[in-house]
């Protein structure tokens, strides 16, 4: 397995400094790619790598910034969404926290790559914390020579920008992001036309997250074909994962692509397994907005063998099957978890960030969010759990943007997998381990 790429000397004191992230090879690809690479060069490299992104959809990047409209005579902008909200997802913040010129770096060179002469970090409006963090790591990437007019003599000019939201999980859709940004309210637009011909103040915009951006300098220094030689297959390079839930030790991880699912739960490098020594019970491998897979869905594929922490293996066949590595967001549940409430707990948080705009998820959740209320509070019905069914279909698909797939595919695959728990509050509301209050 390959060591840490990202989280690399992310434990060295004062890390977080100019300093201290310069003595240990900080900001050598940004003087690679200024004084000996062309912006094509970059972006080649960067192809080669593999990367995909790693904010949810697993988008190549390469070829998601050879989108970029280049005949257009206006500025172009590089952003990077730091809006991380997924509940379940904590890998971004852990970065810009701890090692905040890593994030700095894969900026001047990306933007460098498109021709970016502004950047904009849109972070999350609760991680006040973090404002502080990065501006200061900006302000010292400027004083000494990487950032401002002519980088390293290059003729490259960049400037970069923080820009705190209001804690709208809708902006982390990048289309709504850009409305935010622009001073609006963060309503997702409907594409076409894309971010790419028509982004921030209609022009040509490339819109990336935070671990995405950060892998840009170690794929630098490295190469791109050594890139891609970690991990399997079309899921290359490693992969921060955030791990919550009833697992021993949770945290944020660096794996390489393809590590075993049962490895990442159990191995004492990881999660260690299952608290207290009980059984899993289920997984959300990708952040809640993914399927949950029951046990032993989530260790084996259909075929029998062992699920992979890839992008390909966690997506095999259908919902039925299968979920997705999303942002990585992986949630443990032990035996004593009960399904529905947690189901239930999810609908609320996708109710209230619902931004309104389409119908079918502005009712949509909030019509799921009552009907398991009311199945988990003992006054729900068989019918009910059916209801369900078909509300979260006629969701799925509806909508502008992927928030109303993301309030469906948890209802939907825990009553698939489920079910008869959700029957079990039905016909014997006290069955259920948890406590019901409120």
């Amino acid at each position: 397995m390959a060591g840490s790429i990202l989280l690399a000397n992310i434990e060295v004191p004062g890390i977080q400094g100019f300093g201290v992230y310069r003595a240990h090879g900080g900001y050598q690809a940004v003087e690679k790619a200024l004084r000996s690479m062309t912006p094509a060069d970059v972006s080649a490299e960067v192809t080669r790598s593999g990367l995909r992104g790693r904010g949810g959809a697993g988008f190549p990047t390469g070829l998601k910034w050879s989108f970029l409209d280049k005949r257009s005579d206006k500025p172009r902008y590089l952003v990077c969404n730091a809006d991380e909200s997924e509940p379940g997802t904590f890998k971004d913040r852990y970065l810009m926290q701890h090692i905040p010129h890593r994030l700095i770096e894969g900026l001047i060179i990306s933007a460098y790559a498109l021709g970016a002469g502004t950047c904009y970090i849109y972070i999350r409006g609760e991680f006040k914390y973090l404002v502080g963090i990065l501006e200061k790591a900006i302000l010292e990437a400027h004083r000494n020579g990487f950032l401002g007019s002519d980088i390293l003599g290059s003729g490259f000019s960049l400037n970069i920008f923080v820009h705190p939201g209001a804690g709208a999980y809708i902006c982390g859709e990048e289309t709504a992001l850009l409305e935010s940004l622009e001073g609006k309210r963060g309503n997702p637009r409907i594409k076409p036309p894309f971010p790419a011909f028509k982004g921030l103040y209609g022009c040509p915009t490339v819109v990336n997250n935070v671990e995405t951006l950060a892998s840009v300098g170690p794929i630098i220094n490295m190469g791109g074909e050594a890139y891609a030689r970690l991990g399997k297959g079309k899921s290359t390079g490693t992969k921060l994962i955030s791990a919550c839930g009833n697992i021993n030790k949770p945290g944020v991880y660096e794996i390489e692509m393809g590590l075993p699912v049962e490895e990442f739960i159990y191995g004492d490098r990881y999660c260690g397994g299952i608290r207290n020594g009980k059984y899993l019970k289920a997984v959300i491998p990708g952040g809640s907005s993914v399927p949950i897979l029951p046990a032993d869905l989530i260790l084996s594929t259909a075929k029998g063998e062992p699920r992979l922490m890839t992008y390909e293996s966690l997506a095999e066949g259908d919902f039925a099957t299968g979920s997705m590595l999303g942002s990585g967001g992986f949630i443990a549940f032990d035996e004593d978890a009960c399904i529905v409430r947690n189901t239930w707990n999810l609908t609320r948080f996708y109710r209230h960030e619902s931004c309104g705009q389409c119908s079918p998820c502005r009712e949509g959740t909030a019509w799921m969010e009552k009907i398991l209320y009311r199945i988990e509070h003992g006054g729900g019905t068989l019918k009910d759990i059916d209801l369900l069914v078909r509300i979260a279909r006629n969701i799925e698909g509806n909508t502008i943007c992927p928030l109303g797939d993301a309030a469906a595919w948890p209802v939907a695959s825990a009553i698939r997998h489920f079910r008869q728990e959700f029957e079990e509050h039905v016909t014997d509301p006290g069955k259920c381990r948890n406590q019901r209050t409120n």
